[in-house]
């Protein structure tokens, strides 16, 4: 199920100017602050955040914009590429209104309790009413240090800040739950980082992302007030959240703790839909901290992300996480619903009865096993409401392992599969020809693999045939929910290089495409190539550290 984070439905008015938007500031309006103002490492207790302002960089210039972000926010994209809007959206120029602030958080990082966090390198510069009514935030990721930053900068270079503005969007046009991005912004400065931490830092170019959200409130703002006792504080911020984001909660009426208990299953319910469409793109988020778990059920935090290529249940896009991959694909779903737990002992003193928080615990559970069965269904071709053979499904992902078999493209070529009478008929060669495409090597298939292959195909097409599904609303069904188009690690650092020797049109043209990701785009079959052997262990094209 598609949760738009902004919705494509507002009223027609003339696109403003960045510069004359109006900004309401609810968060800092109804929640405490941070009563010390400087700017400097440092523990804050007992508020929501800290009012700070962006630091000035050099020369701020646009790089990339997001027209339906824009559209829906109803600001007019910039005419100059160094004005005005680009300072806003890079940090020199804070507009009318705007109340800056880095809001403050904790969270398990790696499944170990980290403490304080908070907005390190992300600053929020107020929040916007659209022509429907709706509010979103504006927040600068690489804007400068706060207080949170601890030894960090607050800035992020360009190659990370590329990748979380395309991300956004890619994944918003898959019909994943996410946070956007407004624009993609360089600074004019050097960033120092060690990419491969391993001693050897050096200067890269700058960039700042301004991505939009209704709230970028996260797990971790609840469990830092709960680990610090600030119970008076949790229990305003939760109901700051429910009422500005949740409130058809309160209109269910009950008493407090009801109304918390039902609030924290709805977290439940989202955040196991979001999971379930990353397992169906083959998304892995790679840092799936607590203080990167929005409590909106959204995507937040593009770091060392990475899709599914070569079918590898295990794998894990951060070199971080190559140890342990705690991570890794295979385990989104349950590391989801431990963070959960995390979440559920931040909110016990709210509702001061676990019975409530278990029950959204198992509802996870069950809402994602519910969704992912309708998910192997429909890319398999089949009603969401069959239930698909379980011998089916295993030996389906059995075959995908047993030789490196990229994902995205098998699922998207199985509808290519002749599933009529005289297709269990076919030799086995010409039955998987189809599927070859997917195969990272082709030439070593072995007949020993194929004839597997073709022995799943011929049980899959007596499944098809016995549901007798017409063949046009078969290949309907699974081109809807099957990509032909993602966001590889390669696409994006391809984008990457282009844009740092000063060339957009690599970024433009593949966001172009990727806008429209399940439909046929001809001309376009390049960018849904399966990874060239090129980037199979280039930086930046498998695996991917925390540095940015």
């Amino acid at each position: 199920m598609k949760q738009d984070v902004i919705s494509p439905g507002v009223a027609a008015a003339a696109p403003r100017d960045l510069c004359a938007l109006e900004f309401s500031n609810r968060f800092v309006r109804e929640l405490p602050g941070d009563p010390d103002t400087r700017n400097v490492s440092r523990a804050v207790s007992d508020a929501c955040y800290t009012r700070v302002d962006p630091t000035p960089v050099p020369a701020p210039r646009l790089l990339g914009w997001s027209d339906t972000v824009a559209a829906t926010l109803g600001i007019a994209r910039p005419l100059d590429a160094c004005g005005p809007a680009a300072e806003a959206l890079t940090g020199n120029r804070v507009l009318p209104g705007m109340q800056p602030y880095a809001a403050r958080y904790g969270g398990h990082q790696f499944g170990q309790w980290a403490g304080q966090l908070g907005d390190g390198r992300a600053i929020t510069l107020g929040e916007v009413i659209n022509a429907a009514g709706r509010s979103y935030e504006l927040q600068l990721k690489g804007a400068g240090p706060t207080p949170y930053s601890r030894r960090a900068d607050g800035r992020a270079v360009l190659r990370s800040s590329v990748r979380e503005f395309m991300c956004s969007e890619a994944m918003h046009d898959l019909g994943v739950p996410t946070t956007r991005a407004l624009s993609l912004t360089a600074t004019g400065a050097a960033v120092v980082r060690d990419l491969f931490y391993d001693g050897n830092p050096a200067p890269e170019p700058g960039a700042v992302v301004c991505r939009v959200a209704p709230s970028f409130v996260r797990f971790g703002n609840f469990q830092l007030h709960a680990a610090q006792g600030e119970g008076a504080l949790l229990k305003r911020l939760a109901d700051h959240v429910i009422a500005a984001h949740f409130p058809e909660l309160l209109q269910d009426g009950g008493t407090p703790a009801a109304i918390y208990g039902r609030w924290f299953q709805e977290i439940c319910r989202r955040t196991a839909l979001m999971v379930n469409d990353w397992m169906r793109v083959g998304f892995v988020h790679g840092v799936m901290n607590t203080d990167n778990m929005s409590i909106l059920g959204l995507t937040v935090d593009y770091g060392p992300y990475g899709w599914l290529e070569g079918y590898d249940p295990q794998w894990t896009p951060n070199t971080t996480d190559a140890s342990g991959r705690r991570y890794c694909y295979a385990n989104q779903p349950q590391i989801a619903q431990w963070n959960l737990w995390q979440l559920a002992n931040a909110l016990y003193g709210l509702t001061e009865d676990k019975a409530p928080l278990e029950e959204g615990l198992v509802l996870f559970a069950d809402t994602y096993e519910s969704a992912w069965q309708k998910t192997l269904a429909t890319k398999l071709g089949f009603a969401a409401s069959s239930t698909v053979d379980a011998g089916l499904n295993a030996g389906l992902f059995s075959l995908l392992e047993a030789t490196e078999t990229d994902y995205t493209l098998f699922f998207r070529l199985l509808a290519n599969v002749p599933v009529d009478d005289n297709a269990a008929a076919l030799d086995d060669h010409a039955l998987v020809a189809p599927l070859q495409p997917a195969f990272y090597n082709e030439g070593a298939v072995s007949t020993t693999h194929r004839k597997r292959v073709a022995t799943w195909l011929r049980d899959y097409i007596a499944h098809t045939q016995r549901e007798a599904t017409p063949s046009s609303q078969r290949i309907a069904r699974m081109n809807a929910v099957n990509p032909k188009y993602v966001l590889r690690n390669y696409l994006a650092h391809l984008a990457i290089e282009a844009l740092a020797a000063g060339d957009a049109s690599v970024m433009e043209r593949t966001m172009r495409v990727l806008q429209r990701p399940y439909d046929e785009q001809p001309g376009c079959d390049d960018l849904a190539a399966r990874r060239p052997e090129w980037a199979r262990h280039k930086a930046g094209c498998s695996a991917l550290s925390c540095s940015s």
